[in-house]
């Protein structure tokens, strides 16, 4: 599907919580002298602007990185806290940043970095920002078979679809234990709704089934707006690093204060 673009949604809660995740993830990864490889399925454009008239015409920041600077969720030298100061240093105070740059502000030369995206002008606007990356114009899941397992072999894959093909929550169970396969010793990320209707759940438990040691991590939060159909924000990871965990608990208990 090519309809969906992401600056409508652009620091909501979800992305707030996927994203201080991932900054951790990188962080944590990056900490070792150790060269990385990053592989994201469905990489949006990588930079938003907050003040655009997508952006404010939905106003989700509001309840996700706006409200979470307001409160001092997050201390200034939380990981995704310096990537969005680096990014708005560069891109200007109302710059937010997608998975892409958050991961460009941790990687490092020598580090290996694989972006998928299939919209035309988002792939355009991502090649503007993407320094170093390879770009794949193609879908997401077939440039991750075909990566992996990515050279070097350490690493991190995000999978972040926006489920807008139904078959998604069939089809990623068997294509995270085909990827485990093929790179047992990487970081596997999945981002996924909670909807109204749990669509997901079914998705989660065979997930759940064939990674036991997988940490799964859910915030719930009110819809964006009256009638929508997300209501939570989960991330399901595979060979999670040490201490996500503890990270993944002070996250969701912001949410629930």
């Amino acid at each position: 599907m090519l309809s969906y673009q992401h600056i409508y949604h652009a620091g909501n809660a979800a992305d707030l919580h996927k994203h201080a995740l991932l900054a951790w993830v990188l962080d944590y990864l990056t900490a070792k002298d150790k060269p990385l490889s990053y592989v994201e399925t469905h990489a949006g454009r990588g930079l938003y602007d907050l003040s655009s008239a997508e952006a404010r015409k939905t106003a989700e920041a509001e309840a996700g990185i706006l409200r979470a600077e307001r409160a001092d969720w997050l201390p200034e030298d939380h990981p995704l806290m310096r990537a969005l100061a680096s990014v708005r240093r560069q891109y200007g105070v109302n710059a937010y940043p997608g998975s892409p740059l958050i991961a460009q502000h941790f990687l490092r030369r020598g580090d290996s970095t694989h972006l998928a995206e299939m919209h035309p002008a988002e792939h355009d606007a991502l090649a503007e920002v993407a320094r170093g990356a390879t770009l794949y114009r193609q879908d997401g899941f077939q440039m991750a078979r075909a990566v992996a397992p990515p050279t070097p072999r350490r690493g991190l894959m995000l999978v972040d679809p926006s489920y807008e093909v139904k078959t998604d929550y069939a089809d990623i169970p068997p294509f995270f234990q085909d990827i485990a396969r093929k790179w047992n010793v990487g970081t596997l990320a999945l981002w996924y709704p909670i909807l109204t209707d749990d669509r997901q759940r079914g998705m989660i438990a065979r997930l759940s089934q064939a990674f036991p040691d997988a940490l799964k991590s859910e915030v719930h939060f009110p819809p964006a707006k009256p009638g929508h159909g997300m209501v939570g924000s989960g991330m399901f990871v595979v060979n999670p690093p040490w201490g996500l965990g503890e990270e993944a608990a002070r996250i969701e208990a912001l949410f629930r204060g």
